[in-house]
């Protein structure tokens, strides 16, 4: 006999989702195994997300919804769920790049988490600790969805030539990662400049930081440590990172030959070269 676990839907928007879930399942008369036979997933998977032990996708929510017809309410779920299963410190943040009418960020390190493919992104999260490295991984990506809004921010990022060169997860996850960043090349709301080691001594020796700014609200910069992020609105903050980060994409390449670098360390480091009037495969 199944083990059913009883869900509180208070205690997380990971366990509402689950509660609601079955409640609509079963209001269907569908056994788990038969609703996932009907959106094409194991009954097993319906099982461990309606007892919250494995988050759900848009694209599972988008499904169940229309077999159990519930009016997009899963759908309308799952981003708050994605999001509940950041690090509490970094909630804010995730808040902030959802609301945030332009982002700029600079990174001496790393591809940015809006920006990182899910390898990758598996890689820099397991760096350390492997563990629920499914979930982690989903909720990092969940965030990315405001790129595909039907009016998203304007992002921009200036990364450190070494975070081309700097090889997580090995080859083939750099290619793709590489082959991720020229995907934007062409899409005007996404720009990716890449500071070259021969500029030397820039205004982003400090560390990496984020600028949000928003339609009405004070701009905000956002910089963090190995266990915390520190968000504030304070005006002298605020025009210090400002004025480091027109001083960045000063000495940046621009994003057409930032393009091009990317292409040539790909295809130098990375074994891989990729036409320049091609668009990759995102």
């Amino acid at each position: 006999m199944t083990n059913i676990s009883v869900l509180d839907p208070g205690a997380s928007p990971l366990h509402y989702y689950g509660f609601e879930l079955r409640r609509h399942r079963e209001a269907a008369g569908l056994t788990q195994k038969e609703f996932g036979d009907v959106i094409n997933y194991t009954g097993s998977l319906v099982g461990q997300i309606e007892t919250a032990r494995k988050l759900p996708t848009d694209v599972f929510s988008e499904r169940a919804d229309a077999a159990l017809g519930t009016g997009g309410l899963l759908s309308r779920l799952v981003g708050l769920v994605l999001r509940s299963q950041l690090p509490g410190w970094f909630q804010q943040v995730a808040e902030l790049e959802a609301r945030a009418a332009e982002i700029s960020v600079f990174q001496p390190q790393l591809v940015h988490g809006l920006l990182q493919t899910e390898a990758y992104a598996r890689a820099v999260l397991g760096a350390v600790d492997d563990s629920d490295l499914d979930n982690r991984t989903a909720a990092r990506l969940a965030r990315q969805r405001i790129l595909e809004k039907g009016k998203p921010p304007v992002f921009w990022t200036v990364v450190s030539e070494a975070v081309l060169y700097q090889e997580i997860g090995g080859p083939e996850v750099m290619r793709g990662q590489l082959t991720r960043l020229l995907y934007f090349e062409r899409t005007p709301r996404v720009n990716i400049q890449v500071l070259p080691f021969k500029v030397g001594v820039h205004a982003g020796l400090m560390g990496s930081f984020d600028l949000f700014r928003f339609v009405s609200d004070p701009t905000i910069v956002y910089s963090e440590d190995y266990d915390s992020g520190h968000p504030t609105a304070n005006p002298d903050a605020v025009e210090s990172r400002s004025l480091r980060y027109d001083h960045l994409q000063a000495a940046a390449l621009s994003v057409k030959d930032s393009a091009t670098l990317i292409r040539h360390v790909m295809e130098e480091r990375y074994g891989e070269q990729l036409p320049s009037d091609r668009r990759p495969v995102a």
